[in-house]
């Protein structure tokens, strides 16, 4: 169920043919990694001003080639805020890069000093949220991740602004293919994706639109016209998109940093499946910076064009395959005289429930 103003953020997010074709930009590790790695240095000698100047760069050149941009509050609000163009949608994360790492799984906790609230007063269209999420960690942690997650969704309802939520699978602590880097776990099963989206559709959690990981690893993702492997593939996603579809929740897939070509398969399955679009950032834009970085004007130019055709190649992919979120709007059919509509409206009780609008009791 989502209210007027959560779906006219969504709107806000999606282009005009109701696919979302969005690029994050909000990474903070994989940033100050990138960089790093241009300049041949260590993270911890990456300088704020640089983490600035190549966000910035990344939204002048990209944000004319999207229906939307995810920003993070630390480095690219402030670095590009007056640059994005009044008609791409603005998603602004709310979760701290930094979580707490247990044997038993991964806790995650929200920036400091940032609130849903400043979201909605900074004019944004959505709030993102990544939540580290196995079913399978210890009782405690899964509690303690739900409970995230609920929370912010309570928030997100009172604000009336949408809810845009990433779950990612991550190898525990301990374990030999152990990272806290946002890279594809080289563990993870597609039971354990399926799982977490099953418990994320709730209604509880007011989620209005997913952020997904391929179900299957990417390097496992058969080729189209495999045969039987490709339909037990397509079988996979379908899962996720019949839980999606069953609790009216678009999905857009994340790239992980995954090669072009892979990624577009990885499309080519969602689509398939029902999903609406993407949310990608270091397939789009990755290579172009570690290429060209600490060198502007070779950097500018790389993501006009490299980066560019990528954005470009994975829209006609979206435009031509993707499945076409639309708004469902109240008819306002109990509205039947002045005074009524804002009588009755507020974010929790004015919703479209099942594709037919009504006012809530009051």
């Amino acid at each position: 169920m989502s209210s007027i103003g959560k779906m006219r953020g969504l709107a806000r997010l999606a282009d005009a043919d109701g696919h979302f074709r969005m690029v994050a930009l909000d990474q903070r590790p994989p940033m100050f990694e990138a960089l790093a790695k241009a300049r041949g240095v260590t993270k911890d000698d990456v300088r704020f001003e640089e983490v600035v100047a190549a966000k910035r760069l990344l939204v002048e050149a990209l944000s004319p080639h999207c229906s939307s941009m995810l920003l993070d509050p630390n480095y690219a609000v402030p670095a590009a805020i007056d640059i994005l163009p009044p008609r791409c949608g603005l998603i602004v994360t709310l979760e701290d890069h930094r979580t707490e790492e247990t044997n038993g799984g991964r806790r995650s906790r929200v920036i400091t000093n940032w609130s849903v609230d400043k979201i909605r007063a900074l004019g944004a269209d959505a709030v993102k949220v990544l939540a580290w999420y196995r079913p399978d960690a210890d009782a405690a942690v899964v509690a303690h991740q739900k409970q995230f997650v609920r929370a912010i969704g309570d928030d997100c309802q009172r604000n009336d602004i949408p809810y845009v939520l990433e779950l990612l699978v991550y190898p525990f602590a301990g374990t030999a293919s152990h990272t806290a880097d946002y890279v594809e776990s080289p563990d993870k099963l597609p039971n354990l994706v399926i799982e977490s989206v099953r418990e994320f559709v709730k209604p509880e959690y007011g989620v209005d639109l997913l952020k997904l990981e391929s179900p299957i690893a990417v390097a496992q993702l058969p080729d189209r016209g495999t045969g039987c492997r490709e339909q037990v593939a397509q079988a996979t996603f379908s899962i996720v998109g019949d839980l999606c579809r069953e609790h009216g929740i678009p999905w857009v897939l994340l790239s992980g940093g995954a090669a072009k070509d892979k990624f577009e398969l990885v499309l080519d399955y969602a689509y398939a499946a029902g999903a609406s679009g993407f949310l990608a950032g270091r397939t789009i834009w990755l290579n172009a910076v570690q290429s060209n970085f600490p060198d502007l004007q070779k950097l500018e130019a790389a993501l006009r064009t490299e980066s560019v055709d990528v954005l470009s190649r994975l829209s006609a992919l979206t435009k031509e395959k993707a499945c076409t979120w639309s708004t469902r709007y109240p008819k306002g059919d109990s509205i039947a005289a002045e005074g009524d509509f804002a009588k009755a409206y507020a974010p929790a009780r004015f919703e479209v429930s099942r594709g037919q609008a009504n006012v809530a009791s009051i």
